[in-house]
């Protein structure tokens, strides 16, 4: 006789779904209340982006390295400003590329503020080398990995990305546009890509979204200037 609980082929099976979504949501509340989570700062971007100008999107700037130094400071701001159980983790997808620079930026201060909400993609390496193992968590479900990414968001950062990146950054513009998440600051960092990208004011020009909603995201160029916009709203916190 096996317990339910113990058996294999039912915990993967259609039938069990329900358990395996409920675990997805029970285990990382469990962590985060163990060790102290309650607020991140959120990067995003490319898993595909490499440490190094020459493989960017653009020849002209490194966001690898723009990234790790934007969360090193972060890190060293919240260890300066904040006491231990009220500082903002670093949190990435947990993957490569931008992923992997947040990661490391964090840990090049206190790797237990560098988490990784991880999932399996084929695209992707797995989870990177600068995520705290308290804080390295392993998704299946797309849509609870996003619950968790903005039940502890206080601050989206988000870079050059693909698709992924895409879905997420509009969902959390989604959620904050119609209030069913708390107003963020929404970084996009590297005006050349997401100028190119995405013209917002179309989407004013044409009323498909107030003139409120152009101000739910900045568009920035520097590390400084992300610094900037990120210590000024969240400091107060």
């Amino acid at each position: 006789m096996t317990k339910a609980y113990k058996d294999r082929e039912f915990i993967n099976s259609a039938a069990a779904r329900p358990l395996r979504l409920l675990s997805e949501y029970i285990e990382p509340r469990d962590r985060f209340e163990r060790f102290g989570v309650n607020r991140a700062l959120i990067f995003w971007g490319s898993a595909r982006i490499r440490p190094n100008a020459a493989d960017s999107v653009d020849e002209r700037a490194d966001y690898y390295a723009e990234a790790r130094e934007l969360a090193a400071r972060m890190a060293r701001w919240t260890m300066d400003k904040h006491p231990r159980g009220e500082r903002f983790v670093i949190c990435t997808g947990g993957g490569p590329g931008i992923m992997e620079a947040a990661n490391r930026g964090a840990a090049d201060v206190d790797i237990e503020l560098s988490m990784g909400l991880g999932i399996d993609l084929p695209n992707e390496q797995g989870l990177n080398d600068y995520v705290s193992d308290a804080l390295n968590l392993d998704f299946h479900y797309f849509f609870m990995r996003k619950f968790w990414f903005m039940n502890v968001a206080r601050a989206l950062i988000v870079f050059p990305g693909g698709f992924g990146t895409m879905d997420e950054l509009f969902e959390m513009l989604t959620l904050i546009q119609t209030r069913r998440q708390e107003s963020m600051p929404v970084i996009l960092f590297g005006g050349h890509f997401w100028r190119r990208l995405i013209n917002f004011d179309v989407f004013l020009e044409l009323g498909l979204i107030a003139p409120e909603d152009v101000d739910l995201c900045r568009i920035v160029d520097t590390v400084d200037e992300a610094e900037t916009l990120l210590t000024d709203r969240l400091g107060a916190t």
